[in-house]
């Protein structure tokens, strides 16, 4: 599957897609990015590097139209050959390198395989379900803020961010509830063919008991349920060996840059 580059193009679209949606930004010129305007450098960013353009002139475009905001620059195969150098000679710094990992959805079922359901790990009663309208979106950025560090002030923006997305069609919101409260959530994109999983995160009292198992089962029936062909995400380190024991595969990476100030 890593070596298909009808199954490497799509992912990327469906990533691109899904961080351009922040806001602001978009295709112009030198660079695809995304601005939110939001305090927290997740949000903004450049995505793709056109093929062509000076790195030295796609940085400065980028640190003017990325002003007065925190960003990174997410470099990714969809870039030309060499420009993960040429950011480190114009004064990026790398910050982490992350696996794109990939899982075919042609299986029957919705668990994960090889992983022991989450209510053998202390957590009977856990459900997993969608989230829709404000109140419901509010849970879900609680959980995944609370998990990044990010702080309270920024609950309300990032609500309104959240539910001002113009591609809400394509997107479903999970949250892990148990005994009435959100102790996990993520998101998952279905564009392009693929059901791109994003922002899993969990409540740190119930970590490394079979939450985030229980999201990406509930995340791989849902792209089932959509028609995609298969599942896609980028891992963290400390999320890499769940999604392996889930039927992923790395099939390429992401670096991803910051630029000081």
């Amino acid at each position: 599957m890593a070596d298909d580059p009808s199954i490497q193009t799509d992912v990327l679209a469906n990533f691109r897609g899904y961080l351009m949606g922040w806001g602001g930004g978009g295709t112009e010129g030198e660079v695809d990015l995304f601005r939110s305007g939001l305090a927290a450098p997740q949000f903004n960013g450049v995505v793709r590097l056109r093929s062509g353009t000076a790195v030295d002139q796609a940085v400065a475009s980028a640190r003017s139209r990325l002003a007065r905001v925190p960003w990174w620059w997410w470099v990714g195969p969809d870039s030309p050959y060499g420009t993960a150098s040429a950011l480190a000679r114009a004064g990026g710094r790398l910050l982490a390198v992350m696996p794109i990992m990939t899982r075919l959805l042609d299986r029957p079922g919705g668990t994960a395989p090889g992983v022991a359901p989450a209510q053998t790990r202390g957590l009977s009663g856990l459900r997993v379900e969608e989230v829709r309208g404000v109140r419901g979106v509010a849970e879900v950025v609680r959980t995944y803020r609370t998990s990044m560090g990010l702080a309270p002030s920024l609950q309300a923006a990032l609500v309104r961010a959240e539910t001002g997305r113009g591609d809400n069609a394509d997107i479903v919101r999970l949250a892990a509830v148990l005994d009435g409260q959100v102790v996990g959530s993520t998101v998952v994109v279905t564009t392009h063919g693929v059901a791109g999983v994003f922002l899993v995160h969990v409540a740190e009292a119930c970590r490394r008991r079979g939450v985030g198992t229980a999201l990406t089962a509930e995340a791989l029936r849902v792209g089932r349920e959509r028609g995609m062909r298969l599942a896609a995400l980028v891992a963290s380190a400390a999320g890499e060996s769940l999604y392996r024991r889930a039927g992923f595969t790395a099939v390429c990476q992401y670096r991803l840059f910051g630029f000081p100030d």
